[in-house]
């Protein structure tokens, strides 16, 4: 059974398996290698997210129950922040979590997700603490991308008309705040990360190059999220091009003796 690489997140994770995004573009690099499983949910902040963590992960028994497999996901992304970070007093309020809570969230994230990577037996899987667990997941925290406030505004008067907000529901600056909750965080927990907001303001233009909206991905900063994941995965130990195929490359198969290629398994 090939392993599963999860995907979990908001609207920048829903949308990663459209026309260039990075879950497709993902999925396309670990084809026969590994299954990416994608867990997006438009609108969601942490709060919401915390809700959906005992029926996301335990995937890891339905792989089980169905396949005999005891293996939890070899990956996961975690790719929440941007709608913690809209403003509380603005239009998207009800989307607004305090930085600390935010933290505090993610951190609850990390340990319930790793705790799927404890013990397995037989029918059952033993859940233990998820402070005694050796996480063998790896862990992947992204941070939220910086926000383009004219272009979130723009966005607003094209979509709304004379009923737009007036004033942006999110600012680069705060969003940087929970960016670096999230870097911070990361460290804390020994587990790795990808700083978003910081990487795209490094390039000139990066509003309308990278935002499609002032908040929402382009081609090209789908590309970006897919580049940093995919240098994360190399420097842990999830190369593709280091990892076996499921079955048989068709150049290994003997077309008198197919059989013999099948003999052994690739995972």
């Amino acid at each position: 059974m090939r392993p599963n690489i999860v995907l979990f997140g908001d609207s920048i994770t829903q949308e990663s398996f459209r026309s260039g995004g990075w879950g497709a573009s993902l999925a396309d690099t670990y084809s026969r290698k590994a299954d990416v499983v994608l867990r997006g949910y438009g609108g969601y902040n942490t709060r919401w997210a915390l809700f959906l963590l005992h029926h996301l992960f335990p995937l890891v028994k339905l792989f089980f129950t169905f396949s005999g497999s005891t293996k939890p996901p070899v990956a996961t992304t975690i790719f929440l922040g941007a709608n913690d970070a809209a403003l509380a007093g603005r239009t998207s309020e009800r989307q607004h979590v305090p930085v600390e809570e935010y933290r505090e969230n993610l951190r609850k994230i990390v340990l319930e997700s790793t705790s799927f990577s404890c013990l397995c037996t037989f029918h059952f899987i033993i859940i233990v603490s998820p402070q005694e667990c050796s996480p063998t997941m790896l862990i992947v925290l992204i941070t939220p991308p910086p926000i383009d406030e004219e272009g979130r505004m723009d966005y607003a008067r094209e979509t709304y008309g004379e009923k737009a907000m007036t004033l942006p529901e999110r600012t680069n600056e705060t969003t940087g705040v929970y960016a670096k909750g999230c870097i911070e965080l990361a460290g804390e927990l020994g587990v790795r990360s990808i700083n978003l907001w910081s990487k795209m303001q490094e390039t000139d233009g990066w509003q309308k190059k990278y935002l499609r909206d002032g908040l929402h991905l382009t081609a090209e900063g789908n590309a970006v999220v897919f580049e940093e994941v995919v240098k994360v995965f190399k420097e842990a130990w999830l190369d593709a091009s280091e990892m076996p195929y499921d079955f048989p490359h068709h150049s290994e198969i003997d077309g008198k003796n197919p059989e013999k290629a099948f003999q052994q398994k690739c995972l």
